[in-house]
């Protein structure tokens, strides 16, 4: 377990480097999510988007494009994350001091679809993400498990080969990219 944690630590820093050498794909990515959400969101439920941090796609302006009800991560900063609907009042700083929505939390039947962040993704939906493990022990909830979730990153962190997996990763379904949406293949077998 050791080796894999230390594997994951050098292709966290590969990767966001990476993802701030490609920073100018920002707006295309933005633009490919939009693309992709007007074709083919649910009409019911909460579209869970993300508060973007440093070099992170910036998908807050879809609020304007997009007449779905919005909501955003609130993390406890000790592990625990869910989701509140995203209204026009202030938000406050979650435990892990990220803008988060004051109401209540949303339960997983009221969202429609998950988008988050990544630095890193392989063809079988495995994500690198910062390493807190938020979103994984959320998605690890079966109840969870059943919304459709993508990852959002720029094409040259797309990873061919497969990144090391520990066995809470939960693949994700599917990225988006500046070239479009994918789906994740099936994981291979063990």
């Amino acid at each position: 377990m050791g080796s894999c944690n230390a594997q994951k630590t050098k292709l966290r820093i590969a990767y966001r480097n990476r993802r701030h050498e490609h920073i100018a794909q920002n707006s295309a990515i933005r633009e490919a999510v939009k693309v992709h959400l007007l074709k083919s969101l649910p009409t019911c439920g909460y579209l869970g988007l993300y508060w973007p941090l440093a070099t992170e796609v910036d998908l807050r302006p879809l609020r304007q494009v997009i007449a779905q009800p919005m909501a955003l991560p609130f993390a406890d900063g000790e592990g625990g994350l869910t989701y509140r609907a995203w209204n026009d009042e202030s938000l406050m700083a979650d435990g892990c001091g990220i803008p988060a929505p004051i109401g209540n939390d949303l339960s997983p039947e009221q969202l429609s679809l998950l988008i988050v962040p990544a630095l890193a993704v392989d063809q079988h939906g495995i994500r690198l993400g910062y390493g807190g493990g938020y979103y994984d022990r959320l998605r690890a909830k079966d109840q969870w498990r059943m919304v459709p979730a993508v990852v959002v990153l720029p094409q040259a962190c797309l990873v061919s080969t497969p990144l090391p997996c520990d066995p809470w990763d939960i693949p994700f379904d599917g990225w988006i990219t500046e070239l479009g949406s994918s789906q994740a293949a099936s994981s291979p077998a063990s």
